[in-house]
């Protein structure tokens, strides 16, 4: 006999404010830092946060139930996962991209989430793909430790000896460029994004030691002119903020920027062609209708398809171990 249905998934859905709040609450008032520097009862973490003690404990607790924190007699101390990833001074800090997903802009979009369902595109009056917003600086900023994982993977697996002119399109915080630069030193960057933006990367540069092989090209890849020439264009996050027909134009711009032999590497959240598996690259698509006007995940076929109406000979699907998102390699 079926088991009877419970609403346990619901109070589940219902709950997930609560413990994005209790996350960006946690980041903002520094309770990682806090006992990572030794305050582990409620009393001393309070001290250091600058919060009310029962606010703390509160807290606190919260966070033991999610597994961050655990509780024992003498106070509270790290999960593995919070000392690695919401200490601050780890390398794999999270703090900024909390901050970045958890911030105005995205939540403004899904606030406004049933009005973009019923017209199928974001329902805020300057979606995320304005000229400019703002918000690129913030994910520019914010983005480094979460995509560092995929950017050494980039530059491993696609990577070229010798001379090499690379295209790093909407580059952000420009680490996927940055790092094939620092695994080829004789490798060449042009970056392409909006001016602010750019100051970011640049400063990611100069601090990996590449920024005498690296060079800002500001503006919008659909209107500057980059040249040509080059060996590796990389699209990293970006593809998915755009229609199918939109991508081909740019694609078939891509082409004709490559020099021969020349790869386009693409970094995506690629959902399969159900569209419901696995769940992350799936759920991404709900990101784009909330903030984009055209933007969706696509399968691999759909890329493959663009990709061959701009030209490319072929694309492989290369998956990431342990990241949310997969490359697609395009060739001539």
């Amino acid at each position: 006999m079926a088991a009877h249905p419970t609403p346990d998934r619901f109070f589940d859905m219902l709950s997930g404010i609560q413990r994005t709040a209790v996350l960006r609450t946690a980041v903002e008032l520094g309770i990682c830092d806090a006992i990572a520097g030794g305050a582990v009862t409620a009393a001393a973490i309070a001290a250091r946060a600058g919060a009310s003690e029962k606010g703390v404990r509160i807290l606190c607790d919260y966070l033991c139930t999610v597994g961050l924190l655990e509780k024992a007699a003498a106070g509270y101390s790290l999960s593995g996962e919070a000392a690695f990833f919401l200490v601050s001074s780890s390398p794999a800090y999270l703090g900024g991209t909390i901050r970045f997903l958890l911030g105005d802009a995205i939540r403004a979009g899904y606030d406004n989430l049933t009005q973009a369902v019923r017209q199928g595109s974001t329902a805020l009056a300057a979606g995320s793909m304005a000229p400019e917003h703002p918000m690129w600086c913030d994910f520019a900023l914010a983005m480094v430790p979460m995509m560092m994982p995929a950017a050494m993977f980039m530059a491993g697996a696609v990577h070229r000896d010798g001379p090499c002119k690379i295209l790093d399109v909407a580059a952000g915080h420009g680490i996927f460029g940055i790092k094939l630069a620092q695994r080829n030193p004789e490798a060449r960057v042009v970056a392409c994004d909006w001016a602010a933006v750019l100051e970011v990367a640049r400063e990611n540069a100069q601090a990996a030691g590449v920024a005498d092989r690296w060079t800002a090209l500001p503006g919008s890849i659909f209107e500057v002119d980059p040249g040509g020439g080059y060996d590796l264009i990389l699209l990293t996050n970006f593809l998915h903020h755009f229609s199918p027909s939109t991508n081909e134009t740019l694609l078939r711009k891509v082409h004709g920027q490559l020099a021969p032999g020349g790869r386009c590497v693409t970094l995506e959240f690629v959902p399969n062609a159900d569209r419901i598996s696995p769940p992350q690259a799936a759920q991404f698509a709900a990101v784009m209708l909330a903030t984009t006007g055209e933007g969706d995940a696509y399968p691999f076929a759909e890329y493959e398809a663009m990709f061959a109406a701009a030209g490319f000979a072929s694309s492989e699907h290369v998956i990431i171990p342990g990241f949310p998102g997969s490359l697609i390699v395009s060739s001539l």
